[in-house]
């Protein structure tokens, strides 16, 4: 039976055997990189199911080696930043990383996201239905496709989730919890700052004007929704 693979880029040796160690243990196959060069390498060569990445590596930083995937693949990605660095993990987030997880950490808690990063990848088996189109926005729920004036958007499955979600209740107002629990699962719940974040990246990717959103919007003090489109 073919293992999950996953690569970890980290520049601390002890890390990358520690952590090597637990994916092995947990059933996992690790892929170890010692910088941003040989992360993104590993990354065309080894096609892993997901990419950890620690931020703070010389040469080529973890955001760096994050944009770079963004460029060109949707891959899951976990970053490492550093404690009580609130810029490290906003930046990070928005790079294109899924999630994060602050050192030191316990590797109980890196496997928990690990599990609930592939859980999100992972598309559902849907009710099949026609495609969602509200202005130039067209959703093809069977494809998990996204198009704006005609163009294909590239998302990641996170981001797409958001948007499935919304949209397939259109006119409904989610509060940030109730998303937090359906996207990334029950124990994020009151984690408001990835959903943010990630909600932020999804407009920049969607929206005409993303500072006066129409298709993803919030409702002060509540949440967000998407408004029924117009028939």
């Amino acid at each position: 039976m073919t293992k999950t693979r996953i690569l970890i880029a980290d520049d601390d040796p002890s890390i990358l055997k520690l952590v090597s160690i637990y994916l092995k243990q947990a059933g996992y196959e690790p892929i170890l990189a010692s910088d941003g060069k040989e992360a993104l390498s590993l990354v065309e060569a080894e096609n892993p199911a997901l990419v950890i990445l620690d931020i703070r590596m010389p040469g080529m930083n973890g955001f760096e080696v994050c944009r770079h995937i963004r460029a060109s693949s949707d891959i899951p990605i976990i970053m490492l930043t550093i404690s009580n660095q609130d810029e490290d993990m906003l930046q990070g987030l928005k790079s294109g990383a899924d999630d994060y997880v602050t050192k030191p950490f316990s590797v109980e808690v890196l496997l928990a996201r690990i599990q609930a990063v592939l859980r999100r990848a992972k598309f559902p088996e849907e009710v099949a239905r026609p495609e969602f189109h509200s202005g130039e926005l067209v959703i093809d729920f069977e494809q998990h496709r996204v198009s704006v004036a005609g163009k294909e958007v590239k998302l990641t499955a996170t981001e797409y989730k958001i948007l499935s979600i919304l949209a397939r209740h259109a006119g409904r107002v989610f509060t940030h919890d109730q998303l937090l629990e359906k996207v990334w699962g029950w124990e994020y719940r009151g984690e408001s700052h990835i959903l943010q974040v990630t909600i932020s990246r999804l407009r920049e990717k969607i929206e005409n004007n993303p500072r006066d959103p129409k298709y993803i919007v919030t409702r002060v003090g509540i949440g967000y929704s998407f408004p029924k489109p117009a028939e």
